[in-house]
């Protein structure tokens, strides 16, 4: 059997002009080439595939053998693979289609599915892949260019990146509803009294408490218990085995419901914001940038109320 690279697109063309117009004469005006030049790639490939392809019929008119129809065929099959790939490629070049991949802090994670599904609605061919971690996580991803897009609150330095504002972040001191400084403004002395439950080192959340709790106990020690997520926290404040700084995004439906209660003190809530950021050193695709213009078009309204 003839090697496959002895076959070229511009032989397998000039096949299937020949065998749409009749004559190399046609053929050869439709493909702009001379009809030496087309009767010169019939001839090679009818060689190196060491097999008649074309025939003049009884007629005059060029017609194809057996194995020129299967060589036919397979052509009309390459050109509409190819004509699909460029079409793919050009729906890349415009952000029509592609991947994205979006990270999200965990506590993200109570609106981050919303946010996806208005994407996918809105750009049913870009694909969005939604990865959640703790802060940490985060930005080991960015800085990895395994993202293209992240949400978090307070921006890096490093790596460097652009963030713009998606929307209010508050942070609030939650409580059992029987708690004693339920419903209270308690003060700092009361507050660094209590049990702290918190995250795990590397979240978000975590450093904004311990610099809240640094800040109003002026370095004096108060007790924290550590837990790996935001669902276990609410569960513990719940069962009355302390209280926890924690997004209020993360507790709508608890307070709403009042099985959670909020403590207030000076400096609470605390008032942060949500930013979608990318590297600043790195270009997004043309797919990561109709995303980003997206997200930000939808001004924060997937954010829980």
């Amino acid at each position: 059997m003839p090697p496959a690279d002895t076959i070229s697109l511009k032989q397998l063309r000039a096949l299937r002009a020949l065998a749409q117009h009749g004559t190399i004469s046609a053929a050869a005006e439709s493909l702009r080439l001379t009809p030496p030049a087309v009767h010169t790639q019939l001839r090679t490939l009818a060689t190196n595939l060491r097999t008649e392809i074309v025939r003049r019929g009884p007629s005059g008119a060029m017609q194809l053998t057996e194995a020129g129809e299967l060589l036919l065929a397979a052509a009309n099959r390459i050109e509409g693979e190819l004509a699909e790939a460029l079409r793919d490629v050009d729906a890349l070049r415009k952000g029509l289609a592609g991947t994205v991949t979006l990270a999200v802090v965990s506590t993200g994670k109570y609106f981050a599915p919303r946010l996806v599904a208005l994407l996918k609605r809105a750009h049913p061919d870009i694909r969005v892949i939604l990865k959640v971690g703790n802060r940490d996580q985060t930005l080991t991803a960015l800085a990895g260019n395994a993202v293209q897009l992240a949400i978090m609150g307070r921006p890096p330095r490093i790596p460097p990146v652009v963030a713009e504002v998606l929307g209010p972040h508050p942070h609030v001191m939650i409580a059992p509803p029987d708690h004693p400084l339920a419903g209270k403004h308690a003060s700092a002395e009361e507050l660094l009294s209590e049990t702290f439950i918190a995250r795990e080192e590397g979240s978000g959340t975590r450093i904004l408490m311990t610099r809240f709790l640094d800040r109003i106990g002026e370095g004096r020690v108060y007790e924290t218990m550590e837990l790996g997520s935001n669902e276990t926290i609410k569960q513990a404040v719940m069962a009355g085995l302390g209280i926890a700084l924690i997004s209020r995004h993360t507790v709508t439906e608890e307070l709403h419901s009042g099985r959670l209660t909020e403590i207030h003190a000076d400096g609470l809530p605390i008032q942060r914001q949500w930013f979608l950021l990318h590297r600043a050193d790195a270009a997004l695709t043309p797919a990561a940038e109709r995303i980003k213009e997206r997200i930000m078009d939808l001004r924060g309204s997937y954010l829980p109320n």
